[in-house]
This record gives structure tokens, C-alpha cells and sequence, in this order.
């Protein structure tokens, strides 16, 4: 008998994330704030519930995949939040990405409901969540696994258990975050040198992508740049957001961070530039004196 799952979220990766987990056979049901947004996606099978609260009642196991701590807070203890509608026992999977702290409490905070409760942050990007093929980070109790681990299984290609309670997730998926974010930064930069200094940007990317300088953010979000294209994926919000979280984690040990500080500032001055919800690729448009490729036809 098909076991059932709620998901909220239906973002660039939530709505992979519930693809995947359609694709596997599972009850689905899902809820996102755009109503349209939720139809749309059960067009093809699942059913979408006005309210996190009315998803959660029947279900064991709730995935939210919203942007950040706050919608998580709205999720859960907001008006028709799912806390209060979730059985005893039932699992709420957190893949947002937080302040560890603020994880560690929220475990405590439904523990004192009769809930369980997984850290577990995502990465890969929306293609990889698409193709059940991303990388999910999670700390949890056991007994919190033995209910969600199929799940969790059907929507990624690796789950890495990096501990018995939260936090641990959460502080992994920051650390990958600041090297994300740090290598968008460099990568734009030195894309922005090519333009600066007359290099052709589709043979500087060849090369690269051939050469020790590469790394996979080069590779997939300078190949946004050459196609002008900068519709948001992973928007330039989110790494003022993330690299925020990074910043503030390594300040309470007073540990040093001087790339994670400069790319901070470089998607600060972006998004404060205009373009905080174009992609994070946009990072570029803060260089001066370079003429950017055109969008392409169907761009």
C-alpha cells in the first residue's frame, strides 16, 4: 500500500523534491503560498491542500523546502500551521537553510509537541533535485530516520547522517555554502577580467572548463552569463542571506573569514544594485567598464 508524504515548498528545488517523490510511487501531498503554483504541479498526479495544516493531517512524514528560518516558523506555527495538526510522532524534514542554533531549538520546540524533527538542508541545484540526484545534509534521532529515510532516499542520491541531534546538518550545509558563494564571486570576477581586457567569453569558458581553474560553479553559472540569461535558479538574495549565516556562525568563535567576507559584500552590492532576485550569477553586473553578452534568442 502507497505510504503517504506532505510537501511544502514548490520552488525551484521543492518542486523536483516532490517530483521525485511522485515518481516513486508515494501518496503526495503538497502546499505552496502561490495556489496556482501547487495546481499546476498536481496536474500530473498528488494533491495540493490549501493550508500546511490541512496537508499535515494525514501525514507521518512533512518536508518543507521554503526559503528560509521565518517561512519555516510560518509553516509550522503560523495561522493553519502544520505543528499543531501533526500526530504524535510524525516527522517534520527541514531542508532550508539556517542559523544551526536556530535548528538545535526548533528540534527541542517540536520535541515538547510529541515530534520528531531532521535537520536536513539540501544542495545540487534545481536540476539535480529534479532527477532525485541531490545531496542532502541531516542530523537527526534515530527513531526520526526509521520514518523518513525511505523518503529521503527517494529524493536524493546521497544522505549524509552527520549526527544524532540537529545542528550538525545545518553547520555542513553552511560550510558548503561559503564556498559556493565565494567561488560565484571569483568566478564572476574573473569572467569580468576576460570581458575587461577583450578576451572572447565563449572561448575564455571553453578553456576553463578544460583547465585546473575550474570549478562547478564556474561551469554552470558563467554559462548563464554567456546566454544573458539571469532568470533566478539560485537568486542573489540568497547568498547576501547565506553568507550572512556563514559570517555570523564564525563570528561567535571570533574565527576569521576573509573571502566569505569580500563575496558577502560583492552580492550585497548586487542586490543593492537592483538585481537581488535576478540569479546569483548577477553578481557580475557589479564590475565596471564590461559590455555583458546579450540574451539569446529564447533566453
Amino acid at each position: 500500500m502507497a505510504k503517504t508524504v506532505g510537501l511544502i515548498g514548490l520552488g525551484a528545488m521543492g518542486a523536483g523534491m516532490a517530483g521525485s517523490l511522485r515518481r516513486a510511487g508515494y501518496v503526495l501531498r503538497v502546499h505552496d503560498v502561490r495556489a496556482d503554483v501547487a495546481q499546476a504541479f498536481v496536474r500530473d498526479g498528488g494533491t495540493a491542500y490549501a493550508s500546511p495544516a490541512d496537508l499535515a493531517q494525514g501525514c507521518h512524514v512533512v518536508i518543507s523546502v521554503v526559503v528560509n528560518a521565518a517561512q519555516t516558523e510560518q509553516v509550522l506555527f503560523g495561522p493553519q500551521g502544520c505543528a499543531q495538526a501533526m500526530k504524535a510522532g510524525s516527522v517534520f524534514v527541514m531542508c532550508s537553510t539556517v542559523d544551526p542554533n536556530w535548528s538545535m531549538a526548533m528540534e527541542q520546540r517540536l520535541g515538547e509537541l510529541g515530534l520528531l524533527y531532521i535537520d536536513a538542508p539540501i544542495s545540487g541545484g534545481a536540476a539535480r533535485a529534479a532527477s532525485g540526484q541531490m545531496t542532502m545534509m541531516t542530523a537527526a534521532r534515530p527513531e526520526a530516520y526509521v520514518l523518513a529515510d525511505e523518503f529521503l532516499n527517494a529524493m536524493a542520491a546521497k544522505v549524509y547522517r552527520l549526527g544524532d541531534q540537529a545542528g550538525a546538518g545545518s553547520k555542513v550545509k553552511i560550510i558548503n555554502q561559503l564556498l559556493a558563494g565565494v567561488h560565484i564571486a571569483a568566478a564572476a570576477e574573473a569572467m569580468a577580467l576576460g570581458l575587461r581586457e577583450g578576451v572572447d567569453p565563449a572561448a575564455l569558458y571553453e578553456v576553463i572548463t578544460h583547465s585546473a581553474g575550474n570549478s562547478w560553479m564556474f561551469e554552470n553559472r558563467m554559462a548563464h552569463v554567456l546566454a544573458g540569461d539571469y532568470t533566478p535558479l539560485s537568486a542573489v538574495d540568497i547568498f547576501v542571506k547565506d553568507l550572512g549565516l556563514v559570517l555570523d556562525m564564525a563570528r561567535t568563535s571570533k574565527f576569521p573569514l576573509p573571502l566569505s567576507s569580500t563575496a558577502h559584500q560583492m552580492f550585497m552590492q548586487a542586490s543593492t544594485a537592483g538585481h537581488a532576485r535576478e540569479d546569483d550569477s548577477a553578481v557580475i553586473k557589479i564590475f565596471p567598464g564590461i559590455t555583458l553578452p546579450p540574451a539569446k534568442a529564447g533566453s
